[in-house]
C-alpha cells in the first residue's frame, strides 16, 4: 500500500512524499478500508507545518478526512463493500488503512467527493451554528472566510433554518462568489468594517465567526449586538487575535474558541452519529455541498498541495489514492 508522509514539519509540499508500506495484519475487532476520497484541508497543511494543536511522532501519516470503502474485516464489524467515513487518527492519503471496526460510521450511497469532506468542514459549520447562541428565524450572523469550505457551509445550513448572513471576505473578487453562494450581504474586511455592517444591516448580529483572527476578530466583535458571542475557530491570518476593550466592556462581548477535536472528545457516539446523519441527510438532498476544483491521485501529492496553499481556487481539492472510481 502506498501512503503519504512526512518525516520534519515545513512546507507541506515540500516535506510530504510517498512511502511504500506493507499492508497491516487485521487483529480482531479491526477493519481494513480502502480509501476513495479525502480532502486536503488547512488543518492537514498546519499539521505538517508543526503548528497545529496535535501533533503526532514523525515519521507522521498526513490526511485527516475521507471516504472509503470496507474491504476486509477479522470478527465483527460493517460488511466489505460498506461506504464509510474514516475516523481520526490522521493517515487518510493512503490506498487503504486499517481501523477499529466500532469507530466506523457507514453512510448511503451518494456523492463520494461531497462525503469525502462531511467529517471536518461541514461538522464544523454545524457545530458553529448550533453550540453558542440559539438562534433565531431572521437573526443576523457576521462570518470572516465565508468564501472558504467552511464558510460555505455555514451560509447553506443558516440558510436552511431562515438564519441572515452578512459574510466578509479578503478581497472585492470573492464578493459575487459568497453571494451567489446564499449571502444577504458582503463585505471586504478593512478599518470600518463595523460602520459598513451597522450601516446595511437592520438590526446587529448576535453572533460572529471568525477563522482569520489577528484585527478581523476584533473588527467582526465590534459588529456585534451587546451580549454578542464571537467564536474563533481558525487563524489564516498567522496572526494573534486582538480585541477591543470597548467590545467587551461595554457591549459584553464574548469570546469562545472552538476545535472539532475537543468535540470528538467530549460527544458521546450517538450524538456523532446524529450530527452526521442530519447532515448526509442534506448531502443526499442536495442542500449541503462544496465546490470541488480538482482531484489528484496520491503519486501527485506535491502537486495537490503546492495547488492548494497557492490559494485563488475555486474550491476545495481533493485526493484519490485509488483513481477515480468510486468502487
Amino acid at each position: 500500500m502506498k501512503q503519504a508522509i512526512y518525516k520534519t514539519h515545513g512546507n507541506a509540499a515540500e516535506v510530504i512524499e510517498i512511502a511504500e508500506r506493507e499492508p497491516q495484519p487485521l487483529a480482531p475487532g479491526e477493519t481494513r478500508v480502502k480509501i476513495l476520497r479525502a480532502p486536503i484541508n488547512p488543518s492537514d497543511v498546519f499539521q505538517i507545518a508543526g503548528q497545529y494543536g496535535i501533533q503526532p511522532p514523525l515519521p507522521a501519516p498526513a490526511g485527516m478526512e475521507g471516504i472509503g470503502r470496507v474491504s476486509e474485516v477479522n470478527g465483527e464489524g460493517l460488511p466489505a463493500g460498506t461506504l464509510v467515513l474514516l475516523p481520526e487518527p490522521p493517515g487518510t492519503w493512503a490506498t487503504e488503512k486499517v481501523f477499529a471496526s466500532r469507530t466506523l460510521v457507514p453512510v448511503p450511497e451518494a456523492d463520494i467527493d461531497q462525503l469525502s469532506m462531511i467529517s471536518v468542514n461541514p461538522a464544523t459549520a454545524y457545530l458553529l451554528l448550533t453550540q453558542y447562541v440559539s438562534l433565531q428565524e431572521g437573526d443576523w450572523l457576521i462570518q470572516s472566510a465565508a468564501n472558504s469550505a467552511v464558510g460555505r457551509y455555514v451560509t447553506q445550513l443558516a440558510k436552511a433554518r431562515g438564519i441572515r448572513v452578512a459574510s466578509v471576505v479578503r478581497r472585492e473578487s470573492a464578493i459575487a462568489d459568497v453571494i451567489e453562494a446564499g449571502a444577504d450581504v458582503a463585505f471586504v474586511d478593512g478599518l470600518d468594517l463595523a460602520e459598513r455592517v451597522a450601516a446595511e444591516l437592520d438590526e446587529a448580529p448576535v453572533l460572529a465567526l471568525d477563522a482569520v483572527a489577528g484585527k478581523t476578530l476584533g473588527r467582526l466583535a465590534a459588529t456585534l449586538a451587546p451580549n454578542g458571542i464571537a467564536v474563533l475557530y481558525g487563524g489564516m491570518s498567522g496572526e494573534n487575535a486582538t480585541l477591543s476593550d470597548a467590545s467587551v466592556i461595554f457591549k459584553n462581548v464574548s469570546i469562545r474558541g472552538f476545535w472539532l477535536v475537543h468535540w470528538f472528545q467530549n460527544s458521546s457516539r450517538d450524538e456523532q452519529q446524529r450530527v452526521y446523519a442530519e447532515l448526509t441527510a442534506l448531502i443526499l438532498e442536495g442542500k449541503l455541498n462544496a465546490p470541488v476544483d480538482r482531484v489528484f491521485p496520491l503519486e501527485d501529492i506535491k502537486e495537490a498541495l503546492a495547488y492548494t496553499m497557492k490559494g485563488e481556487r475555486a474550491g476545495k481539492v481533493l485526493i484519490a489514492p485509488n483513481g477515480l472510481s468510486s468502487r
